[in-house]
């Protein structure tokens, strides 16, 4: 069995090479896109409502659409997803269909939106109001105190969610086979039907997932832990005064 499933690696490495290429693009693009529509809709849901009565009503408007965009795209499989947004596009356009890569990247995308939207969300509520509140006091707008204050406090607290994201992606992105999409799951169909061997083609397939998303956990890990700085570190109270430094040691 060992034996076979080398010889599958072997044999068929381009094919598995390509879809680990095609799978770690998509999952990649998909979160990244994801996390912009996540920031933007995060943004947007925690504006302050204005005094306007027409802009409130636009603000609300726009809050509702975000919240059954989010409700959606949470409550459904990412196949169905896939096969209505693929599919739906066909029909409306009289059979004309997507590239199939820029399908597959739209659908992670979009599906990855909707959880980075409650990620984001939650993240700049947990920022301490007194932040906002001090921003504000010295004349930045609202805009300039989510980009320059919040939001890279806000990133760095959901960079774990982030890169938890990033690793179910490279798992789910299997599921667009239904369309065609050739990742790495779609090419073990194409190998099972060449050599018949489905539990040693599987198996292969199974341990190269494995180990994506392993190496790809620990590398996310490591980002993290450079992120949070030195454990030892040097709080200067005073440009002049010696004694004014706080070592601080953990």
């Amino acid at each position: 069995m060992i034996k076979d499933a080398i010889n599958i690696f072997i044999d068929y490495k381009d094919f598995l090479i390509s879809g680990v290429i095609n799978t770690m693009i998509l999952a990649l693009t998909g979160t990244i896109i994801g996390l912009l529509i996540g920031l933007i809709t995060g943004v947007v849901r925690t504006t302050p409502v204005s005094d306007n009565p027409v802009i409130a009503f636009i603000q609300k408007l726009i809050n509702s659409l975000i919240a059954i965009y989010v409700e959606i795209f949470r409550g459904t499989p990412m196949m169905v997803q896939a096969m209505v947004i693929y599919w739906g596009y066909a029909f409306a356009t009289g059979g004309q269909t997507l590239n199939l890569m820029f399908s597959g990247i739209v659908i992670v995308s979009i599906n990855t939106g909707a959880y980075m939207a409650e990620i984001v969300r939650g993240g700049i509520i947990s920022i301490d109001k007194g932040q906002m509140e001090g921003a504000l006091s010295i004349g930045m707008t609202h805009a300039q105190t989510m980009i320059k204050v919040i939001l890279p406090q806000v990133i760095r607290n959901i960079l774990p969610s982030v890169s938890n994201e990033f690793v179910i992606n490279i798992k789910d992105t299997s599921v667009l086979n239904v369309i065609g999409v050739t990742e790495l799951y779609y090419f073990s169909g194409v190998i099972k039907r060449t050599n018949f061997q489905t539990f040693q083609t599987y198996l292969v397939i199974s341990i190269i997932y494995f180990a994506l998303t392993f190496s790809i956990t620990r590398l996310l890990r490591y980002a993290e832990k450079q992120l949070d700085g030195a454990d030892n570190y040097t709080i200067f109270g005073s440009q002049s005064d010696p004694t004014a430094e706080i070592h601080v040691k953990e």
